[in-house]
């Protein structure tokens, strides 16, 4: 997201956790750590708000998008490193129930990320395409995590009485806009408060060693190396000396310094053999593949990847490093509309992948894909009976199935069936009510089973899932009046829930509305 150019102070650099040295590994992990203190006058529900302010602009943004392999990726490292965060204290159940805690995933190619306030948090591809293990990942979601669960944003706004939470949001807009036209973006901008609130969005020093030691701590019992902060330190370190071209903002934050790189390296080796590193999986590295090709690199670059697994260096690869590879090359192939080349080099993977259930599961996603992107929906309902059950690692991500549920949606609805997905989807969306894909296909599947009023309704809780009050309000009336018209053949249980939702929703549009 081009927003991140100045939000990367809000994603700063990832440091070391500080735990007293003396004391032994086991105490190290439960040791009641000192807190900077609350200190914020902002309440839990004003930055709530000022987040949402500030997030619907970003579900507009070009760069903004909803891919669900990737997500449901990256949300299997971001749900167990909240739930690790509630167990041991720092993520209060007050907090825990007011903040959105929503992750969005910007096209950018630059290795970033960003803490927004309210519990929203942006992650870049580039970030995921740089990562070289999932523990590298977990590292900086949980330095983010940190921010938000120490209130660090709303303490920076504490500091500075005259800046106001809107004042903070224009400024975080105003840099969006730069990123599409200088002129607007300083128009927005503009005044000496501005300034003010500008500097205040640089995280304190104190305030990334807080973030570094609470994150730190959340590895290991969210099921992540600690080492993963050791080296993802390190790959940082030696970016800024090597390449620091303007595609690395997570460096510029605040400098990496080689006393708090050793100090992570030690704590590291404190903690022993359960701290290191883990070797890259296969599936994190076709994870990884498949975000370096979201970020349109460009259709040289996605011929030069498709060309890889014929090459004679390709076979000194190691299994993880040919499985990227290999995913790399067959999705650039399917964004290049090569679908013979994508389908003639799937066996290879399929045959590398083979007895990974977690690798086996994205190439069955991949491979579904293709059938769809070839308009032959019947081969990827086929391919997507044969996916093993999740992985032990996914069990505690909530949308570990999401990829599946709309690959498959997608597959009915092209053979005319969309109705068959309606039940499915119901459920969904009604443990995740905040997925607007999901409503999407619901939509659709409620229309084709003859039922308009839902899927008027389940297109404006789309529209509401973004932020999108006004498009909300539009389709929700729009059910009113098909009700009003449909008279006693009407569906009077969701004609009741389009009347209580239309209140609800236009009382959020008004309060959106006075904010702007």
């Amino acid at each position: 997201m081009p927003v991140a150019r100045i939000l990367s102070a809000l994603g700063a650099t990832v440091l070391f956790s500080f735990i007293p040295a003396s004391l032994p590994p086991a105490q190290a992990q439960n040791v009641a750590l000192p807190r900077m203190g609350d200190g914020a006058e902002l309440t839990a529900n004003d930055e709530r708000r000022l987040g949402d302010s500030i997030i619907r602009q970003l579900y507009r943004d070009p760069d903004y998008i909803d891919d669900p392999v990737v997500h449901s990726y990256v949300m299997g490292i971001w749900y167990p490193l909240k739930e690790a965060a509630a167990q041991r204290g720092e993520l209060s159940p007050e907090l825990d129930e007011r903040f959105a805690w929503e992750v969005l995933l910007g096209r950018d190619r630059s290795i970033n990320a960003f803490a927004l306030p309210g519990g929203f948090l942006g992650v870049h591809l580039g970030l995921v395409g740089a990562v070289a293990t999932r523990d590298e990942l977990a590292s900086v979601l949980a330095h983010e995590l940190s921010h938000v669960t120490q209130r660090h944003i709303a303490r920076l706004i504490a500091q500075d009485k005259r800046s106001t939470p809107l004042m903070v949001a224009s400024m975080i807009l105003g840099a969006l806009a730069a990123s599409r036209s200088p002129d607007a973006g300083m128009a927005m901008m503009m005044g000496g408060q501005a300034l003010a609130v500008q500097n205040q969005l640089n995280f304190s020093r104190d305030m990334e060693r807080e973030a570094d030691r609470v994150g730190y701590g959340l590895m290991a019992p969210a099921g992540f190396a600690p080492a993963g902060f050791a080296s993802m330190f390190e790959r940082l370190q030696q970016a800024n000396r090597i390449n620091d071209n303007g595609s690395w903002p997570y460096l510029r934050s605040h400098p990496l310094t080689t006393e708090r790189m050793a100090d992570m390296q030690a704590r590291t080796q404190m903690l022993g053999q359960a701290a290191q590193a883990q070797p890259p999986t296969l599936e994190h590295a076709m994870v990884s593949a498949r975000a370096r090709v979201l970020t349109r690199p460009g259709p040289d670059a996605l011929r030069q990847w498709a060309a890889l697994p014929a090459q004679h260096s390709f076979t000194q690869q190691t299994p993880a490093q040919q499985a990227g590879t290999l995913y790399a090359a067959i999705h650039g192939l399917l964004q290049l509309r090569d679908l013979a080349g994508a389908e003639a080099l799937l066996p290879r993977l399929q045959t590398l992948t083979q007895g990974d259930a977690a690798a086996q599961r994205q190439t069955l996603w991949l491979a579904a894909e293709l059938a769809l992107a070839a308009e032959r929906p019947q081969q990827a309902l086929q391919r997507l009976e044969q996916l093993p059950p999740a992985p032990p690692a996914q069990h505690r991500n909530p949308e570990a199935e999401r990829t599946t549920l709309l690959q498959r949606a997608q597959a009915l609805s092209m053979l005319h069936r969309s109705g068959e997905m309606a039940g499915a989807l119901q459920t969904w969306v009604s443990d995740h009510p905040q997925d607007a894909a999901a409503w999407q296909a619901l939509a659709r599947a409620s229309r084709e089973s003859g039922q308009p009023l839902r899927a008027l309704r389940a297109e404006a809780e789309a529209s509401v899932a973004q932020y999108d009050y006004a498009a909300a309000v539009d389709r929700f009336k729009a059910g009113q009046q098909l009700g009003q018209r449909s008279g006693a053949q009407a569906d009077h249980f969701e004609a009741s829930i389009i009347d209580t939702r239309l209140r609800a929703v236009q009382a959020l549009l008004r309060e959106q509305t006075a904010q702007r």
